[in-house]
């Protein structure tokens, strides 16, 4: 079974930056298709970004030309570069296979300040 740490939330600015980090224990994920999802309270799990093995990435609307997914298979671990933070991108940040697969890990909160 897969143990999946996030980390590198904080308080920002709006317009500031953040790096997220996701490792992932228990066994390599290096085949699978990864992916960034959010949630605020209140509602649902959100998809925000995706990485194939490959390297090929997706990103939800809401995201794109400011999130940058990337993964270093060699560390088992996936990364979110977000840049250009908004006050909407204000959550919980998780990181799980796409389709999900793994049990989800505790995430990392993300809090922007307008």
């Amino acid at each position: 079974q897969v143990q999946l740490v996030e980390s590198g939330g904080g308080l920002v600015q709006a317009g500031g930056s953040l790096t997220l980090s996701c490792v992932a224990s228990g066994r390599t994920f290096s085949r699978n298709t990864m992916g960034w999802y959010r949630q605020v309270p209140g509602k649902r799990r959100e998809w925000v970004a995706t990485i194939t093995d490959g390297g090929f990435t997706n990103y939800a609307d809401s995201v794109k030309g400011r999130f940058t997914i990337s993964r270093d298979n060699a560390k088992n671990t996936v990364y979110l570069q977000m840049n250009s933070l908004k006050f909407e991108d204000t959550a919980v940040y998780y990181c799980n296979a796409v389709p999900v697969s793994y049990s989800w890990g505790q995430g990392t909160q993300v809090t922007v300040s307008s």
